[in-house]
């Protein structure tokens, strides 16, 4: 029933309960494992990299904000390009920028070439997030925020194991070693060359354009009432980016200093991070399927507030139960949020993916360097304390309009 591709293009086309295509959904969600984990070796490395060029946190903010804004700006014109002019074979092509830019890093002589190797790996996230998301509701069958959840925690565990492998691979073997990882980004081609094939057929069998023509012809809120929940929605995705980008960037950092932890140590403590958020990830999107993901948003932003407060005044065991606790619910919030956009403007799929994935990029990378200029400045545990605050701003969901998306997955 699940084998044949034309059958999911007749059951989008007639059924009212289209088949989910668990295949298509895990092969995405394995080359966002392989994407996001080809990313997270640039944070890994950082200790390394602050070594081999005498870089101060303000430059180390600088490389993430050069990659995070290089996929922040490109991200959403992606998304409006694509929901025009698919490109079904584009996410192989993404990743190809991806892969040159890894091999640069692997030989970057100077702190500008890094840079310039970090763009190039922002440019093919910002080609790989807005159409893998497309991809992802189209092979959802109805459960969006399945779909994406299983997109989303093949990213979040590419992004946990990155560091692990950074510690076994590079640190011991230096900044040479990058270029290995160019086999994992040469595997994500091959993958993702074989899901454009998929995406192609399914243009081909007509369900894109007709379901699109579809849906877009009403939005369910008034144009005011959306653009007002963008806003909150934007302010819940500067309060979560930020303080993650506080953990993603500079969580070695804190512990080397204030526990005196070696670098392997540290990594492996941002691995636990990681792989809560992953779990989170994982278990947002189904939740919010079934119980809404207005609440879901709500708890997972909000609710960790009392962790981020107790986080910097914690001794080295309860630092590292607090930030599993902070990854895991901070984490279920971006699925929801993704899912509960989309809904709010239906037919936008790429549009609306670019311009959130974008905007979490973007705060990540603005995150980065100002708190890099505060560490520099004010000491890292300063920053901690800082950014225990950002998840009060999980209050403002209160703003958001009543969608009901469990019965629009049911009509």
């Amino acid at each position: 029933m699940d084998t044949a591709l034309p059958t999911a293009a007749n059951s989008a086309a007639a059924s009212p309960a289209p088949t989910t295509r668990f295949r298509v959904l895990g092969a995405i969600s394995f080359s966002h494992f392989l994407n996001d984990m080809i990313q997270s070796l640039i944070l890994a490395i950082y200790p390394m990299l602050k070594g081999e060029f005498s870089l101060s946190f303000v430059q180390i903010g600088l490389i993430t904000l050069t990659y995070q804004i290089t996929a922040s700006l490109l991200q959403p014109l992606v998304g409006l390009y694509t929901d025009r002019h698919p490109k079904p074979y584009s996410l192989a092509f993404g990743m190809g920028a991806t892969l040159i830019g890894l091999l640069m890093l692997s030989m970057a002589p100077n702190f500008g070439i890094v840079l310039f190797a970090a763009a190039l790996v922002g440019t093919g996230s910002s080609i790989f997030h807005p159409e893998s998301s497309r991809i992802a509701r189209m092979a959802s069958g109805g459960q969006h925020g399945l779909a994406q959840s299983i997109f989303q925690v093949g990213g979040n565990m590419g992004s946990a194991v990155g560091p692990l492998l950074a510690a076994v691979i590079i640190i011991p073997h230096g900044q040479s070693a990058v270029a290995w990882f160019g086999l994992a980004a040469l595997l994500a081609i091959s993958v993702l060359w074989q899901i454009g094939g998929w995406y192609k057929q399914q243009q081909l069998a007509g369900a894109g354009p007709k379901k699109k023509a579809a849906v877009a012809a009403h939005s369910p809120l008034p144009r005011r009432t959306v653009a007002w929940a963008f806003v909150v929605l934007m302010v819940l995705i500067f309060s979560k980016y930020f303080y993650l980008t506080s953990i993603s960037s500079y969580y070695i950092f804190y512990l080397m200093s204030k526990f005196h932890l070696s670098v392997q140590s540290a990594q492996v403590h941002l691995f636990v991070f990681l792989f809560a958020v992953a779990v989170g990830a994982m278990a947002g999107g189904p939740i919010g399927d079934r119980i809404g993901r207005k609440l879901v948003i709500w708890v997972s932003i909000l609710g960790v507030a009392p962790f981020t407060l107790m986080l910097p005044y914690a001794n080295l065991m309860w630092t590292g139960v607090l930030t599993f606790v902070i990854g895991l619910i901070l984490a279920s919030a971006f699925s929801a949020i993704l899912v509960f956009a989309q809904e709010l403007v239906p037919g936008k799929v790429g549009a609306v993916s670019g311009m959130f994935f974008g905007f979490a990029f973007g705060m990540g990378g603005i995150g980065a360097a100002v708190l890099g200029a505060l560490a520099d400045t004010h000491g890292i545990v300063y920053v901690y304390r800082l950014c225990a605050y950002l998840p009060l701003l999980g209050m403002f969901a209160v703003f958001l309009p009543n969608v009901e998306p469990p019965r629009r997955a049911a009509a």
